[in-house]
């Protein structure tokens, strides 16, 4: 699959006849015909090849004046893996809107984080998406809106603001257009919402993703690499604690074999679609499994690897500053030793939050917090602490920016820079904080590990040569290698 596959007609014709889930979120088919727009997977009989069009995301239908199927329901469908793959200005961009940037701060907030004009990302988004970001941000909203109208008993008016909208009118009057339905109708429609949750402002969702799906590393590394007081596994379910641009929440999130159960509680509704976006990315759940895995098994090395458990996923994060703080304090010590630094810092540092269903008490550090630390007070060697206080520094002042908006090249640059900063940690950050589909780590242990046990080059710099092939790809082929370890990362906790 590649970048405006939504143009190679005959292609999407073939998809859509063969109703193949693998497409959904590629591009979406609109029939001229009813005004109606679907997911390449629609289980209704497929129209005419005639009667086709085909498009590259929802908001370019809606903004063509196609109304969104109510069978297949393509607003609903994973997004495209286009956005986590690449790093160019669209690909940030989607980011950036998914994230809620322009809901928040506007067309030109998206701008000023770009390092662009208005002009220039109006025009690049038309021309790949059909779209402007004000038109995909919309859409966006109208998706949550959705969501929350069919599963949720809240009131109208605050599905509207908890969605983005900025008056109920305009809430009514997307939904309308978008679904052919009003608001009530569409509740009506879905057995007329749930009952109003018990725990105020706790909503219960699921996240879709492409199949096949393994949950065995991605949920077992977060829970085996989990920080005491902000995340845990109870119930079967990884918990952890985010915070959001408007207050923080609480998330519980469950491996189903056709979904991800993902029960929210915020503080705030309008953090929703924000909060939903960064749980997605932290699952990698817009990944494309079957064009990983077919490209990893093109190695007679790999492939019985992903022969035994294909659909293994990169585990992620939901906050980057985050991520890249554990990542130092995990130099050269164990897994229980990084959780126990990384601990220590949370109580001392750490915002305190109240969480009824479990063992979660703080959320992590800012890097302003961090910044504030007396080095000597960390039980580390002195040159780790001055990598901790630098990057705390620099996370805070502005000086370092990891977000979902980095400029990969640019952020790998910045970070070996720093002092104490060598390959093995800025890749691990780039594979997991900054979601570089194609970060390897040919000096991990893990790693070195199994291509000695697989017969792969021993090396670091024999190995990165064979692993030329696995391009892009190559973070899902750590994931592989890692897996071959009887270490808890690669298994769901009991």
């Amino acid at each position: 699959m590649q970048n405006g596959m939504h143009t190679d007609r005959d292609r999407c014709v073939r998809a859509v006849r063969s109703k193949d889930a693998r497409f959904d979120g590629w591009f979406f088919t609109a029939v001229t015909t009813t005004g109606i727009y679907c997911r390449p997977s629609c289980p209704v009989v497929p129209p005419k090849p005639e009667n086709m069009t085909f498009l590259p995301s929802a908001a370019a239908c809606q903004q063509a004046g196609f109304r969104a199927c109510k069978r297949c329901r393509p607003d609903t469908s994973p997004g495209s893996p286009e956005w986590n793959l690449r790093a160019d200005l669209v690909a940030r961009a989607m980011r950036l809107i998914a994230d809620g940037v322009v809901d928040r701060d506007g067309v030109t907030g998206l701008a000023v984080r770009l390092g662009y004009s208005t002009r220039q990302i109006e025009r690049q988004l038309l021309a790949e998406l059909g779209a402007g970001p004000l038109a995909l941000a919309r859409a966006q909203r109208a998706q949550t809106a959705r969501l929350l109208i069919e599963t949720t008993g809240l009131p109208m008016a605050d599905v509207a603001f908890a969605a983005g909208f900025a008056s109920v009118r305009a809430f009514n009057d997307t939904v309308r257009e978008v679904f052919a339905l009003s608001p009530t109708d569409l509740r009506a429609r879905a057995g007329g919402g749930r009952a109003a949750p018990t725990t105020p402002g706790t909503l219960a969702l699921r996240l879709p993703f492409r199949a096949p799906l393994n949950p065995d590393n991605l949920f077992g590394h977060l829970a085996a690499t989990g920080v005491p007081g902000v995340e845990e596994w109870r119930d079967g379910a990884f918990r952890r604690t985010l915070r959001l641009p408007h207050g923080h929440g609480v998330v519980a999130l469950t491996p189903h074999p056709d979904h991800i159960g993902c029960r929210l509680t915020l503080t705030d509704p309008r953090d929703l679609t924000v909060a939903i976006s960064r749980c997605r990315r932290m699952l990698d759940l817009d990944a494309d499994p079957v064009a990983v895995d077919d490209q990893l098994r093109t190695d007679p090395l790999l492939a019985p690897l992903v022969d035994k458990a294909p659909g293994r996923r990169v585990p992620r994060t939901v906050d980057e500053a985050e991520f890249a703080v554990r990542a130092v304090l995990g130099q050269q010590v164990s897994t229980a030793a990084a959780r126990t630094h990384a601990a220590r810092l949370v109580t001392a540092y750490g915002d305190p939050v109240d969480d009824p269903e479990g063992g979660l008490t703080h959320l992590f550090p800012t890097p302003e917090a961090l910044a504030a630390v007396d080095p000597e007070s960390l039980p580390m060697p002195r040159t780790r602490r001055t990598t901790f206080t630098t990057l705390a520094t620099q996370l805070a002042s502005g000086a370092l920016h990891l977000d979902v908006d980095s400029d990969w090249a640019e952020t790998r640059a910045r970070l070996l820079a720093l002092p104490g900063f060598g390959p093995w940690t800025v890749d691990v950050i780039a594979m997991r904080a900054l979601g570089d589909p194609d970060a390897f780590l040919p000096t991990d242990l893990g790693v070195r590990r199994a291509a000695s046990e697989l017969g792969l080059p021993a090396t670091p710099a024999a190995l990165t040569a064979r692993a030329a092939a696995w391009r892009p790809w190559r973070a899902y082929a750590v994931q592989y290698l890692w897996a071959t370890d009887s270490h808890p990362i690669n298994f769901l906790p009991a």
